[in-house]
């Protein structure tokens, strides 16, 4: 699950990335809202923690430009400020929960999980299954019949992007998106090499699901034994 932090406050927004890293997210950082809006517009995040008080544009006129433009990806606000009129223009604007700083740690990861499970494309389940495999988030390994094998961050992703969009085409672009983020400098050769190593695993648990190559535009995960 990618995570999008709108923060200014670059050692906290730090931490956050930290402490979304060890329990399984990955975690892109903004410092304004400007940045901030252009990176949530692209629509690969699951979940957006957004402050209040933002350079260039604040939280709330983020927020709003979000919901006006369609953008449905489920939002945390973060502020120092905790009158209730503050809450209450975040959650009239379209944000799904508030926390006020100072928060604890352990609050803010279960209003992501909770978020999560708002969003029907995000169960969080510790398995996900297609065909003869499952996919074990609590253990990162991939399993076929009695043989497993583990996976490393990358090759989980990758699995669990193309298991959530089950038999739908998955372009170079998304992946890139998706598993390296809106700032890395990963090219259309990572994603062959991940895509290659994914393809070895599958043969090694001898699974008929296959990852497809749709020429010139992406990739399938497919079931063999779907006609």
């Amino acid at each position: 699950m990618r995570v999008l932090i709108i923060e200014d406050e670059q050692r906290l927004a730090a931490t956050l990335q930290d402490l979304l890293s060890l329990n399984h997210y990955t975690a892109d950082i903004c410092h304004d809202g400007e940045s901030g809006l252009d990176n949530a517009l692209t629509g690969i995040y699951d979940v957006i923690l957004l402050d209040v008080m933002l350079p260039r544009l604040d939280g709330f006129s983020v927020l709003r430009s979000l919901r006006a433009q369609g953008n449905s990806t489920p939002v945390l606000m973060l502020t120092a400020r905790s009158d209730v009129s503050d809450r209450v223009e975040g959650l009239d604007g379209g944000a799904d929960y508030y926390l006020t700083k100072p928060f604890d740690p352990k609050e803010l990861l279960a209003c992501i999980r909770a978020l999560s499970r708002r969003s029907p494309d995000l169960k969080q389940t510790e398995n996900l299954t297609f065909g003869d495999l499952t996919l074990s988030k609590d253990t990162f390994s991939l399993s076929c019949g009695g043989r497993s094998i583990h996976l490393s961050r990358k090759e989980f992703d990758l699995c669990e992007l193309f298991m959530r969009n089950r038999s739908q085409v998955i372009t170079k672009e998304t992946i890139l998106l998706r598993i390296w983020g809106y700032e890395s400098g990963a090219e259309d050769n990572n994603v062959e090499v991940y895509i290659s190593f994914l393809r070895r695993k599958l043969a090694h648990l001898k699974s008929r699901v296959k990852i497809r190559t749709i020429r010139m535009v992406g990739y399938r995960l497919e079931d063999g034994e779907v006609s």
